[in-house]
Formats: structure tokens, C-alpha cells, sequence
């Protein structure tokens, strides 16, 4: 596609390329080749050439090296806690299996109107529909700032709130990535800032772990595409979250020593997303090139976290996919405090997991990385692993422990676009 049209020779000539979705369909599903949630997401091609894609029209798409993505660091935000009303039967907060639900909790508990500061919301707008003309400008990937103009081009809108001084609108998420799509906070602000005289708020919702992550943000110029700003950020839960060193002790007298997990030591340092990776298994099992279409990974990564994920004993391979072990389904049943217990107690089963499980509960400050790999070297002697394999196999031992036991503070959040 990109040869028969000259894409990128068209693109360094004129600054963008636009291609239709008739033209996309010769090749493949449009739906398929123009929603890139994250930038690792996108072709290789796209890649090569430093090139992103965005909606226009109806049925027409422009190619152009845009920054169109974001990557944010996150915060270990205080966690707060909130509980849905006692009458409500059909809600429960221990079991969220979609983003709608997600958000329906949200609202039912109080969590939103905490986080935007209304006393009363009322759901208003929401689904599919077609934006209004309007024009942006959005940065380049060697600084300059391209023109764009948007005629009618369809939007979604997961969920949208109003209370007496603004309208926020929801872009609902399970995945845990580390970067998101621009567009689909910004096309909806645009169109609704036109329409409405409030304060129109954009707001990220994430829900995986029994933790909901709200991040709101602004466009400190409405006009530009990257002048995306970070307003606030806050955590909250419908459980209890408190998992302490005496719960982690408790679990290691209570975790009998068992024979080491017979899949390679892991390399995926965020046991978060780990877990996220099951809960998104949960639905439907699912192949490589399937994980890597639903998460911000590359086919590398997607092997890395799955393998992490079936040395916890939590996912196994079934022919070309990946599915939920019985052990996995159960602890994705428990509550956050079990969920975090049973965590543990998979861990434990190897003897180096448990030797640092047990160095975190006795200390007050966080394990290092050099301890790590102490306690991994008597493990795994020198001959079964090379330093440079040691050091990322400790990398990810003391990421998984520490994130068991992190502090509940508070980190500035940093946004980075690419």
C-alpha cells in the first residue's frame, strides 16, 4: 500500500498523505489498519517512517509524522476508598467485567463526583456520532506544527457526566499501557466544546485490579493538538487495599515449599500488568498477535508477560492461544487483599521469590537490586545464567516485590509525546 501510493514520498512533499477507506479495504478491514490505541500498536512501516494516522472524514484518514500519542509516567497515588450503595443488587464491585460496568460503579459509589467535584451528575452523551469542521494543529516528529482539518470525522464517547459546572467526558480502559491515542480524548473536546458553554473535561478511567485510575486532563490551547495537560490524578477503590508485611508473612507460613515452577524465570517487570494480562484472558483466550492488538506490547513483550503469567501458574498455552488456568480464574474471583495473598503464595513456590518475599516483610525500605541478585545467584548458579541474564531476571524479582509492597504516596506525573 504505502509503495503503490508513495505514502511517505507524498508525505515529505505535501505533509501528510490522505487515504480513504476504500483504498484501505483493498488490503485490509479499515477498522483494523486506522485504530492504533498505542504507538507500539502501529505498522511497522508506520515506524520506519516516524508516521502516525488520523481521521478526517467520514471515510477518510491522513497519514503525516505526527505526535499523536502520549506516554505518562504514573503515580502511587493514596488510594481511596469508596463503597456502593447498599440497595443497589445488580452492581458489585468485586466483579467489573467490562469498562461500562466500571463506570457505572464509579458513578453509583461517588467516585466520580468526588474526582470532579460535583455535588449531583447526571449521564448525558455517549456511543458513536460524527464530529463538526474543525482544524488543529499538531506537532511533527522534527518540530513543526502541521495544519489538519477535521470534516465530520466519527467519534466514541464511552461515558459523558454533567453537573452544574462542567461536562466530563469518559474515555473508559482494563488495559494498563503505558502510552494512549491523543484523538480520543481531543476530537471529543473539540466537538463538545463547541456545542456546550461549561467546562468540558477530559478524563482517562482505568479499572483493572480493583483499582480505578481517573486521570483528567486539559488543552491548555484548544487549537492544538499537544497542548495536552495533566490536571489530576487520583485512586480509588470499592475494596479494601491494605495488604501489609503481616499479610505477606502470614502467606509465606501458610505457603508450603513446593518443586520450582517448571517455565523459565520471568522477565516482565510489572507484576500489574501481569495481572492485567489475565483479567483481559478472562473474556476469551486469546493468541500472541491477539495480546499484542489489545495491549501496547510487541510480540517480544507479549511473550515475555504471557510466560510470566504461566510461570505463575496463572495462564497456560492451549494450541495457538493463551487461556486462564483454573488457578487463574480463582484468584481473579477473590478480593484485592486475597488477590494480593494468592500473588504471593504463587510467587513463593520459587525459592528465590520466597527468599526476597521474606527480605521485603523484614525490611522498611525497598528491596534493591543488588539484593536481588544476591539471593538470585545462590539460586541459579553462575553456569545456568550469564551476569547480564541475571541482572534482568532481578530486575524483575525486585519490581514484583516492591510493587507488593510499595508505599502509598504521591508522584508527580510527567507527559511525554511521541
Amino acid at each position: 500500500m504505502f509503495e503503490r501510493w508513495d505514502v511517505p514520498g507524498t508525505v515529505e512533499r505535501e505533509g501528510g498523505f490522505v487515504i480513504s477507506a476504500d483504498q484501505i479495504r483493498e488490503y485490509r478491514e479499515p477498522r483494523l489498519m486506522a485504530k492504533f490505541d498505542h504507538r507500539v500498536n502501529l505498522p511497522d512501516v508506520f515506524l520506519q517512517h516516524s508516521l502516525a494516522i488520523l481521521p478526517v472524514t467520514r471515510g477518510d484518514y491522513l497519514i503525516g509524522p505526527f505526535e499523536a500519542y502520549c506516554r505518562f509516567e504514573e503515580s502511587a497515588a493514596a488510594v481511596r476508598r469508596f463503597s456502593l450503595p447498599a440497595s443497589l443488587e445488580s452492581l458489585d464491585g468485586g466483579r467489573i467485567p467490562s469498562e461500562s460496568i466500571a463506570v457505572n460503579c464509579a458513578a453509583a459509589s461517588g467516585i466520580l463526583a468526588d474526582f470532579l467535584g460535583e455535588e449531583t451528575l447526571v449521564p448525558t452523551v455517549s456511543g458513536r456520532m460524527n464530529s463538526d469542521r474543525f482544524s488543529f494543529s499538531i506537532q511533527s516528529a522534527d518540530g513543526r506544527e502541521l495544519p489538519v482539518q477535521v470534516d465530520h470525522a466519527q467519534i466514541e464517547i464511552d461515558a459523558a457526566f454533567e453537573g452544574a459546572n462542567s461536562l466530563a467526558l469518559i474515555e473508559a480502559k482494563r488495559d494498563l499501557s503505558e502510552d494512549f491515542l491523543v484523538r480520543q480524548l481531543y476530537y471529543p473536546f473539540r466537538v463538545w466544546s463547541a456545542r456546550v458553554h461549561k467546562r468540558v473535561r477530559p478524563v482517562f478511567l482505568i479499572h483493572s485490579n480493583g483499582l480505578f485510575r481517573l486521570y483528567e486532563y486539559e488543552f491548555t490551547d484548544p487549537s492544538c493538538y499537544n497542548s495536552l495537560r495533566l490536571v489530576q490524578q487520583k485512586t480509588y477503590s470499592l475494596e479494601d487495599t491494605d495488604f501489609t508485611r503481616r499479610d505477606l508473612l502470614d502467606v509465606l507460613r501458610e505457603t508450603p515449599r513446593s518443586e520450582e515452577p517448571d517455565v523459565a524465570f520471568p522477565q516482565a517487570n510489572s507484576l500489574e500488568r501481569v495481572f492485567n494480562l489475565c483479567e483481559l484472558l478472562q473474556a476469551q483466550p486469546m493468541t500472541p498477535q491477539e495480546v499484542t492488538a489489545a495491549y501496547d506490547f510487541t510480540l517480544r513483550q507479549a511473550g515475555y508477560y504471557t510466560a510470566a503469567a504461566r510461570f505463575l501458574g496463572l495462564v497456560k498455552k492451549d494450541g495457538p492461544c493463551f487461556r486462564l488456568t483454573q488457578e487463574g480464574r480463582r484468584i481473579l474471583e477473590l478480593s484485592y487483599r486475597k488477590r494480593q495473598a494468592a500473588l504471593c503464595s504463587r510467587m513463593a513456590r520459587s525459592l528465590a521469590f520466597r527468599e526476597l518475599l521474606n527480605l521485603g516483610a523484614h525490611k522498611p525500605e525497598p528491596v534493591t537490586a543488588e539484593e536481588a541478585r544476591e539471593l538470585l545467584r545462590r539460586a541459579r548458579p553462575p553456569e545456568v545464567w550469564s551476569e547480564e541474564t541475571l541482572t534482568r531476571r532481578a530486575s524483575t524479582a525486585v519490581s514484583w516485590v516492591n510493587w507488593l509492597l510499595r508505599p502509598q504516596g504521591e508522584e508527580e506525573q510527567q507527559l511525554t509525546f511521541f
